[in-house]
């Protein structure tokens, strides 16, 4: 993934500009694991009853993308995605998230948690619902209040 790349130069650059020896960054390399445990929502990847699940908290367009240049490298029949959108961002953002979405994934679950960062209910879910329309790939949309159930409906 492109922007994990960038990332770990960008924290190879911190640690050189600090008088970290070399050794120590390499082994910080060597040893890093991308799992739920040590880095959770950054693109962990599942196995469930042989499909393939990825966490990932992307919420701006560019992760989003990243995400999904990431997702249309790999062999898949189908593809689902479940999201959410941060209220605290700016309406053409969150449009452009599901905007992205709707060229690589088939089915789409948008959701709505609790806390929606100062938005009224619905209103994220109606910014991500406008993103989706014309979408090339993007068959069906559901709709879910709730995170636990959102992931539920998808993985049922």
């Amino acid at each position: 993934i492109g922007f994990q790349v960038e990332n770990a130069m960008s924290s190879i650059a911190a640690a050189w500009a600090l008088g970290i020896d070399w050794t120590v960054i390499r082994r910080g390399l060597a040893t890093f694991v991308n799992d739920a445990a040590t880095a959770p929502g950054r693109f962990n990847l599942f196995d469930y009853k042989g499909a393939t699940l990825i966490a990932d908290y992307g919420h701006n367009p560019d992760a989003i993308q990243a995400l999904c240049n990431a997702v249309a490298t790999m062999p898949a029949q189908r593809r689902m995605v479940v999201i959410s959108g941060a209220g605290d961002r700016r309406d053409e953002d969150i449009r452009k998230q599901t905007q992205i979405l709707g060229g690589v994934f088939d089915d789409v679950v948008l959701y709505e948690d609790q806390c929606q960062r100062g938005r009224a209910d619905g209103e994220v879910l109606a910014l991500l619902r406008e993103g989706l329309q014309g979408a090339s790939r993007t068959s069906r949309v559901e709709e879910i209040r709730g995170e636990f159930l959102a992931i539920d409906t998808a993985l049922g």
